[in-house]
């Protein structure tokens, strides 16, 4: 996987962009059966151009959960610098639920930590979300015992929840990520049975912490 930070020329952005679009639709539909010959069509380029980008799928695979990750955190700290902290972790939660609603990347439970680059990327959306739970708290919006860890591992709730029930309506995780929210907030609140987890959700929840570019 290509680690310069050199600016790719337009060209070479647009198919880098088209590219990943396809491998995000192409792992959802097939998981890890995708093969780089359908990415590749879907995407509209040769298959020699996928490989110069990325020598093996595991490489395309790690740029897209990459992508994903970094695309969270860039939306976390936009999110950082709006006056309404307990909206902005609202708006936060919803666009992450809605991502995962639209693109079902679940199989990557089975990928497991798939390069170093994304447990940095990981480590940052960690930070970005801890943000958003230490604002919202500050600003008595969010309860004071739930920690960015709590918030990591309800992102995907709503869209889980959704997934047992046959031919649900399309929106109908936002009934469920407002009744967590509610929970999130001190208003009512009981204390809570347990502590929060000490470490961080375990990398497979890239699946859940993903959605964007």
């Amino acid at each position: 996987m290509p680690t310069t930070d050199r600016p790719l020329r337009a060209d070479a952005a647009r198919n880098r962009a088209a590219l990943l679009a396809a491998a995000e639709a192409e792992f959802a539909e097939r998981g890890l059966a995708a093969s780089v010959a359908d990415i590749a069509r879907r995407a509209g380029i040769g298959k020699g151009t996928v490989f110069r980008h990325f020598p093996t799928k595991e490489d395309l695979l790690a740029a897209v959960v990459l992508d994903r990750v970094d695309g969270l955190s860039a939306l976390a700290r936009r999110l950082a610098t709006v006056t309404d902290a307990g909206a902005a972790l609202l708006e936060f939660l919803d666009a992450a639920a809605s991502r995962q609603q639209q693109l079902d990347l679940s199989f990557l439970r089975e990928t497991g930590d798939l390069n170093d680059r994304l447990s940095e990327s990981r480590g940052r959306l960690f930070e970005e979300i801890t943000v958003l739970v230490e604002r919202a708290q500050a600003t008595g919006a969010l309860r004071a015992d739930i920690t960015a860890t709590d918030v990591i591992l309800l992102m995907c709730a709503p869209s889980h929840v959704v997934s047992f029930v046959p031919d649900a309506p399309p929106q109908l995780w936002r009934r469920y990520l407002g009744i967590i929210f509610d929970g999130l907030r001190p208003h009512g609140a009981s204390p809570l049975p347990q502590p929060a987890p000490d470490a961080a959700p375990d990398p497979r929840l890239d699946q859940v912490q993903a959605g964007t570019r």
